[in-house]
């Protein structure tokens, strides 16, 4: 296969597309909009989904599934719900197909009209309250904590794989609580599992914050998200937890008896990732060679590949390496042995460059003769030669040294493109000649915002719930701020 990439520099939307398909993460499907994730990119996802479970798991959740079809009249109970998601819609109306003798195809059997449409998920608000009238009577039966993983359908007119598909694939969290101050806690606490685990399984940092009113989700009080920069210098909301506060509750007639035997609107929360993660990954931390995968969501963390120039050569080298790669296991370092023999070295080590594996170990006659190893850094490019006798321990070391190292790389470029804009001039010469995170101080008004938008691109992308509040001018109008919000351009 061809390796080289269009440099990043170049374009940057471009490099993303190849990278995607060159290095066996996914492709463009038959049906417009949608994504074929292949064995590469799709293991990359289970690894983000185990960790992901495994954390939900350990603070009470539990996972149940609800139907892909939603009535249409659920989505209109809930007005801001069905205003921000009507666009995005694909509805159901037949059941049945019927030959078409004229065409020799078939057609939609016009007899076979759904009573009522049916809506294919583009998120399971409604049709979760609707069943959670029937399981909650009492404060007895809450908290109730439960997630989804599932796909959903948001018919989008511009996609990119990964980043945006008509259909994708993610969790939803959907929980029921007797007050309101639980319910804002389950917020942040989602929330904060998912800053952890971008920053720490991913390496990738991110910005905490709630949204404006504009940018927050159709139905919520409030919306809090974690934002991430891109090498482009563009955001990526990576993640969102929503406070509904008793909006579904009020739709769907969801009430429980406290304890003192009144009868109350249950508060709730959901909130969701998805596979836009594995975009976030892609370009947070890959080079113009390809893919980069922090250690602990690579599918392979250690390739080893022998050199050989005979059959003896090969069965001796093949059996050195089969020990190693043994001891790897044993250790749950997770490896393995390219052992093609119709495949050059060079091609090897260009295709898990692509694939982003962190490190490449290479045996080879003289390597067998010397008793060491030499390894290869994905990371730094580098490759350097150690004892044999030494990889186990040296692998377990520097895998948390690379993973450590992708997110301080990843932390250094977002500090560096994180500026304040003290004038709305300095603000709009910011994202005429770049991109990035700027902090600038805003009234607080829609107008204000859409304003901004309309003439720079940059939306607020959140109002940060960490560092000092400073009371300061509206960049744009003059007015009051309470403090400083974060704008950028975004995905």
């Amino acid at each position: 296969m061809s390796k080289g990439l269009t440099q990043r520099t170049d374009n940057f939307s471009a490099w993303y597309n190849e990278l995607v398909k060159k290095a066996d993460l996914a492709e463009n499907s038959a049906v417009r909009g949608c994504m074929v994730i292949k064995p590469y990119g799709f293991s990359i996802w289970e690894k983000m989904q185990k960790k992901l479970d495994e954390m939900f798991k350990e603070t009470g959740h539990q996972n149940a599934y609800f139907p892909l079809f939603i009535p249409k009249s659920y989505l209109s109970k809930e007005a801001d719900h069905v205003e921000g998601f009507a666009k995005e819609c694909a509805v159901v109306t037949h059941y049945r197909l019927k030959s078409d003798e004229e065409s020799g195809g078939v057609v939609v059997d016009p007899e076979a009209k759904l009573d009522e449409e049916l809506i294919i998920r583009p998120t399971s608000e409604t049709v979760i309250w609707n069943t959670y009238k029937n399981w909650i009577q009492s404060y007895r039966d809450l908290p109730l904590l439960v997630n989804q993983w599932a796909n959903v359908v948001r018919w989008e007119m511009r996609t990119r794989l990964f980043l945006r598909t008509s259909e994708f694939l993610w969790q939803e969290g959907h929980t029921a609580h007797e007050t309101k101050n639980e319910a804002e806690e389950e917020t942040l606490k989602i929330l904060d599992i998912y800053t952890k685990f971008l920053e720490e399984t991913m390496a990738v940092p991110v910005l905490r914050g709630i949204k404006s009113e504009n940018e927050k989700f159709a139905g919520a009080v409030d919306t809090y998200c974690v934002e991430a920069l891109m090498q482009d210098g563009k955001a990526l909301q990576a993640g969102t937890s929503h406070f509904l506060g008793q909006n579904f509750a009020r739709a769907f007639d969801v009430k429980f008896a406290t304890k003192e035997g009144k009868n109350e609107y249950v508060w709730g929360t959901s909130w969701g990732v998805s596979t836009r993660l594995v975009g976030a990954l892609i370009m947070s931390h890959s080079d113009d060679k390809g893919l980069v995968l922090p250690p602990n969501l690579a599918p392979i963390q250690v390739i080893l590949i022998p050199i050989f120039n005979s059959d003896d050569e090969y069965k001796t080298t093949l059996s050195n390496l089969k020990k190693i790669d043994k001891n790897f296991r044993e250790n749950s370092i997770r490896s393995e042995i390219d052992s093609r023999e119709n495949h050059k070295p060079g091609w090897k080590f260009s295709e898990y460059e692509m694939k982003g594996v962190p490190v490449r170990i290479v045996v080879g006659p003289k390597d067998l003769e010397n008793r060491t190893v030499e390894v290869a850094r994905r990371d730094e490019l580098k490759k350097y030669v150690i004892k044999e006798s030494e990889v186990v321990s040296h692998i377990k070391d520097l895998l948390p040294e690379i993973q450590n190292n992708l997110f301080e790389k990843g932390k250094k470029y977002k500090n560096e493109n994180t500026r304040i804009a003290n004038s709305y001039e300095e603000f709009k010469n910011i994202f005429k000649k770049d991109n990035g995170l700027v902090y600038a101080h805003w009234d607080g008004s829609k107008e204000t915002e859409e304003k901004i938008k309309n003439e720079t691109k940059a939306t607020i992308r959140c109002i940060p719930i960490e560092g000092d509040k400073i009371k300061g001018k509206c960049i744009v109008t003059g007015k009051d701020s309470e403090r400083m919000v974060v704008f950028g351009k975004a995905y």
